[in-house]
């Protein structure tokens, strides 16, 4: 999967949040699981952040901003999106 440093910044949901769904739901349970956020960058967007510390942090840091905000406002949309679907 490819990933950007960071993702749009847009007050609706992008394509790269439908791409990324998964990968913001892997950052989500890394936090709630209490998992060190090296350790959820190294594993989730296989960065060492030994190596990259200011790109790993950055990486880590506004897609987890980008996954928090999808559950509080984003989800919203995919809702009203299914919800047209299946009518």
């Amino acid at each position: 999967m490819t990933f950007l440093d960071q993702p749009p910044d847009s007050r609706s949901l992008t394509d790269y949040d439908r791409e990324h769904m998964k990968l913001y739901l892997r950052l989500l349970d890394a936090e709630a699981d209490g998992a060190d956020w090296r350790e959820a960058v190294r594993v989730i967007f296989a960065i060492d952040p030994q190596k990259e510390p200011e790109r790993a942090r950055l990486i880590h840091s506004s897609h987890l901003a980008r996954a928090k905000w999808m559950t509080e406002h984003g989800y919203r949309e995919l809702i009203k999106k299914q919800t047209r679907d299946s009518k």
